[in-house]
């Protein structure tokens, strides 16, 4: 397959530098690229754009995230075949480019209020999934391993119980951009345990339909996740 011709950027001059490189990039993609054509190597792209390749990798990321290319091993970064979804979803694309702390921030806006909707909305089976889920994690944790699915499993449940499509979708991107913030704050010592304790303490105040308590569980919980992963950053 047949790379198209090098393509005229801009050179990047504001602090955010990768958020810029992805604008451009997502414009060369939507406007001129098709399916399966490759990006210019990292360090093409580098010397091109006038930043450094961790930024260039940085916005590469971003554009894998929201599903416009994919690495292909032996290929480089090629373009995926955009979805209707993602072009009429500029969620996506606009989270994607928040700072981690931004995006802590959004889930504790997001939430509690969905965990305290769950409180009013949750049917038996959505109850007994949450449970299952925590006993799962729970094995996890007892035999060394971190559960970063059932960890993540555990909060779309609480999301699905709201009984809202839409804040699924958003739900969904929102967990993906913060897998490896996750995975870093679930390797510091104790916190996979008292990651189960919040969830325990999130689904016990649901069970009791008490949408308050639901409420402020979940919001501790997100701000002690905060806490761990922004002092690491």
């Amino acid at each position: 397959m047949a790379t198209p011709a090098k393509p005229e950027f801009e050179a990047i001059r504001r602090s955010k530098v990768y958020e810029e490189v992805a604008k451009q990039l997502e414009r060369l993609i939507l406007k001129k690229l098709q399916p399966g054509d490759k990006l210019p190597a990292e360090r093409e792209l580098a010397e091109m754009f006038g930043v450094s390749r961790s930024s260039i990798r940085d916005a590469i990321r971003s554009l894998e995230l929201v599903g416009l290319v994919e690495p292909r091993q032996g290929a480089g970064t090629v373009v995926r075949e955009v979805s209707a979804e993602s072009l009429v979803n500029p969620l996506t694309i606009v989270l994607a480019r928040q700072q981690i702390s931004e995006l802590l921030d959004f889930r504790k806006m997001l939430e509690p209020p969905l965990a305290a909707r769950a409180a009013t909305h949750a049917s038996v089976e959505d109850i007994t999934e949450m449970e299952e889920i925590l006993r799962r994690q729970d094995d996890k944790l007892r035999r060394g391993e971190l559960a970063i699915e059932e960890d993540s499993e555990f909060h779309y449940n609480v999301a699905m119980a709201s009984d809202n499509s839409v804040v699924l979708k958003v739900l969904d991107v929102l967990m993906d951009l913060l897998r490896e913030t996750r995975e870093r704050a679930l390797q510091v010592e104790g916190r996979p345990q008292k990651s189960l304790a919040g969830h325990r303490r999130i689904l016990m105040a649901i069970k009791r339909r008490d949408p308050a308590a639901a409420e402020d569980a979940m919001r501790r919980h997100i701000q002690d996740v905060e806490k761990i992963v922004l002092n690491k950053l």
